[in-house]
């Protein structure tokens, strides 16, 4: 089947195995490894935003997300520069390790895109889904809190 999708802001299309999910069209088609792949997907390092929402890739056929928008990790620096969350996760030593980060990353970016201002408890809310933690996550939700600050701090009036 002809799949076409919008990946970090490219186009791309291909023929693929009906069943082809799309963590595996990510990975293996377009080299972007950044989607973890934990053989069961129940930790959310598989975590991609898919029309601006986030969604485990390792549910999702390929084909399901034909002509939609795609935004991986490695679709969220721009320029070479780390996103404000990126930086915040670096600055508040809260990378783990390169597995469940970016799928972490790719979660709270949603949660600031909804919400830029989340309170703790919305912030561990979010974190319920991702299973896979190497170590406490106080720095992740610091990390949130500290891009939130920025945030706002910089945010113009509309």
């Amino acid at each position: 089947m002809k799949v076409s999708l919008t990946v970090n802001g490219k186009q791309y299309s291909a023929d693929v195995e009906p069943r082809l999910l799309l963590m595996d069209f990510l990975r293996d088609y377009l080299g972007l490894t950044g989607t973890k792949n934990d053989g069961g997907s129940t930790s959310g390092v598989c975590t991609v935003l898919l029309n601006g929402l986030s969604v485990k890739s390792s549910y999702i056929l390929a084909v399901q997300a034909d002509g939609g928008e795609v935004v991986t990790i490695e679709g969220l620096a721009e320029n070479g520069q780390l996103n404000p969350l990126q930086s915040a996760f670096w600055e508040m030593y809260a990378v783990q390790s390169g597995f469940s980060t970016p799928g972490l990353i790719m979660l709270l970016t949603d949660l600031l895109q909804r919400n830029p201002n989340p309170s703790e408890r919305e912030i561990r809310h979010w974190l319920d889904g991702v299973l896979s933690r190497d170590t406490g996550y106080q720095n992740v939700i610091n990390a949130v809190r500290l891009t939130a600050e920025k945030y706002s701090s910089t945010k113009k009036p509309e």
